[in-house]
Formats: structure tokens, sequence, C-alpha cells
């Protein structure tokens, strides 16, 4: 560690770390990580922003170290990159990833659900691919509630006013409707790109000396503590913490991709990495662990669009459209004449060095000195394993023997070891078949989405093949005869009934959708909904999920190139319905051949394939 001199604000307490939501231990490995001294407020910030579950993945991460990711087709490591890379042939990749914006989009829902919906994209691109359609798997609570009409309104309205903008198709999506989701509404944006095998970027800083960039928009105070925030329950005091949602602008994010794609092509640079979570922080520390390298940044050089911002916010503004890029030295002037093309900032704002420090400097002090290994997710990050404990509730559940009417209907959630004799009856009485079914038939969970999909463009970029409405979205693969099947699903229901199973028909159904299109599935990408991981039957669904969303994986050997954990999706009320959400990619080697699920003329046959025995599967009914 340097020996210059650090300037912090103010005298850093466990009281502070445990307000920045560290534990005592994780402030005493903190210490550990900086020599023994305490960290000042702007290493507290970076820290408690890096340490977050939302960038550590500290609940999460040795389970989904389980999941299946060998596939031949890989051209990335899962959770290394942006997004995940595939292979598909003719020197392509598909590059997707599916992310959520829960927490952000039930405070303010439209700000919410559109910068999820530029954050997700800026992964895509940042990687050198040209994204060519994106998805979307939403829940909301009943919408007879004013309060979910409104969150639901303001969602899907920015959604589609902020993919509409960048001019990027909508292939398909996916709503469900449930009281669990009245308080804490869930929002996961997919994208999906097509990139040449020689143009891929990677997040990784490398060479001594060479600059390092701030691009795009300007930096604010919108978004402060955003990573954090995600990490913690829904309260009523969250309405308030509005500074800590992002504001988005669609039209720069459009220059931002064009000056992106640009300047990857023109090989001026290393890496690069969007600003997403935890912002500066973030994208410092993970392309320099990942270099082996450090940086020297100059926060006076970030350009700011407000007044008196310090280092702690500086470091932790999520303000959206924003890129850190590392150039080969001498090749500055391209970087900036690109961006300046574009009339986008580009600001060299540092140097990497070979320490595998951080240095931050505000108003020429030194602020922040910190190992960045000891940031990231993979390297000092802390990892730990919950205790998990199967509630009562679920046993009774999978007890039950179901009756309709008297009739014995199979429970295919019950255990190996149910006995007819000791087992609980449930008859549930039901009208005739059409009264049932026009009953079906009004639930807002079969109704019609016309009124949502309505609002996204669909046709932009004239490669739709399939849109939105069928069973899985088809886009066309421009200069080629191939197209890409996409999908996004989960039985929410079914999940909180049967974790395992569940989280395993969810990746069956993907399958499914991807299939009956005619492509065949590549591979996965999940974004899992839960609950507070300390409460253990929270962490019992999401281990059980885990396990199920494996099985499947392997049994159709397909990987998980990566994707997203939220978890904190709780208020008062409870924790949602654990929504391991499934975000399936196909391929279509021949584009002529995808099939619609239409019927288009009156003599056609229609059939059932599979076997079939009659079960509730946390069906509607």
């Amino acid at each position: 560690m340097s020996a210059e001199q650090l300037y912090s604000e103010a005298e850093i307490t466990l009281k502070d770390a445990e307000e920045h939501g560290l534990t005592a231990e994780e402030f005493e490995r903190i210490k550990s990580y900086l020599g023994g001294r305490t960290p000042t407020v702007t290493e507290l910030g970076v820290y408690s922003g890096m340490w977050s579950e939302h960038c550590s993945y500290k609940n999460s991460i040795l389970q989904l170290k389980t999941l299946p990711t060998e596939s031949e087709r890989a051209l990335t490591k899962t959770g290394e990159e942006n997004a995940g890379a595939l292979d598909i042939g003719d020197g392509l990749a598909v590059v997707f990833k599916i992310e959520s914006h829960n927490h952000p989009t039930a405070v303010e829902p439209y700000q919410g659900a559109a910068t999820g919906v530029g954050g997700i994209m800026r992964d895509i691109f940042t990687m050198g691919a040209r994204p060519i359609c994106s998805l979307n798997s939403l829940r909301f609570g009943p919408p007879d509630q004013k309060r979910n009409r409104f969150l639901l309104n303001g969602a899907v309205k920015g959604i589609g006013d902020y993919g509409n903008c960048l001019g990027i198709p909508v292939a398909g999506g996916e709503i469900f409707f449930d009281p669990t989701f009245t308080r804490n509404c869930l929002v996961n944006a997919m994208t999906v790109g097509i990139v040449k095998h020689n143009e891929m970027a990677f997040a990784k800083a490398e060479g001594t000396g060479n600059p390092v960039f701030i691009v795009g928009a300007s930096t604010g105070r919108d978004g402060i503590h955003g990573a954090s925030f995600a990490s913690r329950d829904l309260t009523s005091e969250s309405e308030s913490k509005r500074s800590a949602v992002q504001v988005g602008d669609p039209f720069m994010e459009k220059l931002l991709l064009e000056a992106t794609l640009e300047l990857i092509n023109s090989g001026a640079i290393t890496g690069i990495q969007d600003m997403g979570a935890a912002g500066i922080s973030c994208s410092t520390s993970e392309m320099s662990a990942k270099g082996g390298v450090g940086m020297r940044i100059d926060l006076d050089k970030v350009p700011l669009r407000e007044t008196g911002m310090n280092a702690y916010e500086i470091m932790l503004s999520e303000s959206q459209e924003r890129m850190l890029v590392v150039a080969h030295k001498g090749r500055e002037d391209e970087v900036r004449h690109i961006f300046e093309k574009w009339e986008l900032s580009a600001v060299e704002i540092g140097t990497v060095t070979d320490d595998g420090l951080l240095h931050i400097y505000r108003e020429g002090r030194l602020c922040a000195l910190i190992p960045a290994e000891s940031l990231v997710l993979g390297g000092g990050a802390p990892r730990y394993e919950r205790d998990t404990r199967r509630s009562e509730q679920l046993d009774v559940y999978q007890r039950t023997r179901f009756t309709v009417n008297g009739e014995p209907v199979r429970n295919q959630n019950a255990g190996a070891n149910t006995s007819a004799d000791d087992s609980p009856v449930q008859d549930i009485p039901a009208g005739s078949a059409g009264e049932d079914f026009l009953e079906l038939l009004a639930s807002a969970n079969i109704s019609s989405r016309r009124a949502v999909q309505e609002q996204y463009d669909t046709e932009v970029g004239l490669a739709r093949v399939i849109g939105p409405g069928g069973d899985g979205g088809v886009t066309r693969v421009h200069d080629t005869n191939k197209g890409i099947a996409v999908a996004t699903d989960c039985n929410s229901r079914y999940v909180s009934l049967d974790p395992f199973n569940g989280a395993a028909q969810a990746v069956c159904e993907s399958a499914r959708n991807v299939a009956v299109t005619g492509a065949r599935p590549l591979g996965i990408t999940n974004c899992l909904n839960f609950g507070n991981p300390y409460i253990p039957e929270n962490y019992y669904m999401f281990t059980e999920s885990i396990r199920g969303m494996g099985a499947a994986c392997s049994a159709f050997q397909i990987p998980v190139t990566g994707g997203n954990v939220s978890f904190y999706n709780e208020s008062v009320d409870g924790p949602v319905r654990p929504t391991p959400t499934i975000g399936m990619v196909g391929l279509l080697d021949e584009i002529q051949k995808a099939v619609r699920a239409v019927i288009t003329r009156p003599d056609m046959r229609i059939g059932l394939i599979g076997n079939f025995q009659p079960s509730f599967g946390g069906s509607e009914y």
C-alpha cells in the first residue's frame, strides 16, 4: 500500500458500516484488505456497493456454481463477461442476457423499467454485438387494484418508450398477476444480439500506462446506492428513495450504441465495460481485477451534471448511458474523434497501473486506495451458504390428494412417500366444462396481451419472422439464412408449490416454446427472483430451484451462460412467489422453415403430443 496520505471526510465506525449494509465481520474483513486501517468514507461506499448482493452474489454464487455451463458453442465463461455468447456458425455468435430491475420499478415504474431495458442493452453492445431483439417477463399484483395498474402502465410505457427510441423490436415476453407481487413487482428484461467472433470485446483492463476513458453521459446523483437499494427488502420508506432510481435517456443510448460499435471495430481499445450497478466503482474494479492490474483515476476529470459532488457520490453514481474504456496508448485521439462524431463525450480520466490497486483522487487528494481484487465476485468479495428449511405449508400441499367433484386428480408435486391413508384430501367443486372455460378466459393471467404488445415496436429493423403472441419469437440474422428463436418463461405459482420441479418445468417450457418454432435450443440465461435469503424457507426455495434448473439443463445438454440474482423481493406482506425466469435462445438454420402457432384452414387436425395425466400443475385452473 502507498504511504501517501489518505483523505476521509469522517472517521468511519462499525455503525457507519452497518448503515451501509455491511456486517461486523465484513467490516473487519475490509480492514484486513486495507492493511489493518479503517476505510475512508469513499472506500466504505465502494465496498458497500461492490459487496452488496446485487454486485457480489455473496449469498448465491456457491449455488450458481453448480449449474451446467459447458458447451462446445460457448465463447465466454459464465459470469465473467457482460453477457453470454454462443457460436451459431459462419463466424457469428448470439450474445444474450436477462436482468432484473424490480426495486426501482416498484418505486418509480416508468424510469425503473426503462433503465432496466437500457442497462441490459448496454451489456449486449458492450460485447460488440448489435442488439436484434428484446423480451421481458413481468409480475404485478391483481390489475383490478389501482396501484397495480399504475405500476403496470408505467412499466410497460417505460419499456416501450426506451426500446422504441433505440429501434430494437420486442420479440416476446410474459405477464403474470398474483397478490404476492402487489408491493413488490418484478421487471425482468432480456436482450439478444449478434456479433462476429473476431469483433467481440471484453471487460478487461491491460497494458500499464494505457489511458482510461469515461464515455457517454455526464455523471449526476441519480442512482447512488442503487446496488445497495436492490439488496434490501422493500419497506414503507422505500417510496422515498427515488434518488436510488436511475434516469434514462434512450436517444443518448442510441448514439452510444453506434459509437461503441464503431469504437470496438476500430481496434483502438483493449477493453470496455458498461457502468451499471455501483457505477465507476464496479467498472474500474472488475476490469482491473480481470486483467490483474490497477488504475489511477482522477475524479476531477469526470464530466458532472451537478455541482458539489464528492468522491463518494461520483464513485457510486449510477447515471445511465456511460461506459468505461481502456484504450491503446497513442490512440487516444481516435477514441475522442469517434465520440465527437456521434456528439458524445469521451474524457480521459486515468491510466492503467501495474500494482493491482485503485487509486482514486478528488481535488488533488487521495480518497481511496483499494486492492481491486478485494472488491469483486470470485476475488475478495464474501461468499455465504445460508441455512435452509422446508416450510410446513409445502409439506402439507405435497401430501394432499386432490379431487374435482369427487373424482381423483393426480398431484404431480406429491412426494414419493405419500400414503393414501394419512394424506389430507381436498375436493374442488367445478361447474360444467363450458362454465369453467369461460371463467378461465376471464382471468387476467389468460386474457389477451394485445393492449401491452401494441405499445412495443415489433417490426422495426424488418427482421421479425414471428413476433409477440406466439410461443417463441423468431428474428432473422441479417445476411444469413439463419434465425434466432427466443422465449422467456416461468410459472411462479408452480415454483412456489414445488421449487425443484417448478424450475425444471420453466426450462422445459422455454425449450418447448423455442422448439415449436422449428429451432434447436442452444442455451439459457436466468433471472432468479426470490425473497430475503436470510430467511431459511426462502433460501430453501432458491436452492431447490437451482437444483431443478440444473437438472433440466443437463437433460437438454444446454449451458447456463449467465444471468442475474434478485433477492429481497419481499415486503411486510411476505416474499413474492419464487420466480426463476428462464430466457432461452435457439437456432434455426433455415429461416423459411419457421413454424407459427396459427390455424390457417378449418380442416386442419389438432393433436396432443406427449404423455398426458390429469393434474393441476400450478395452472390457472
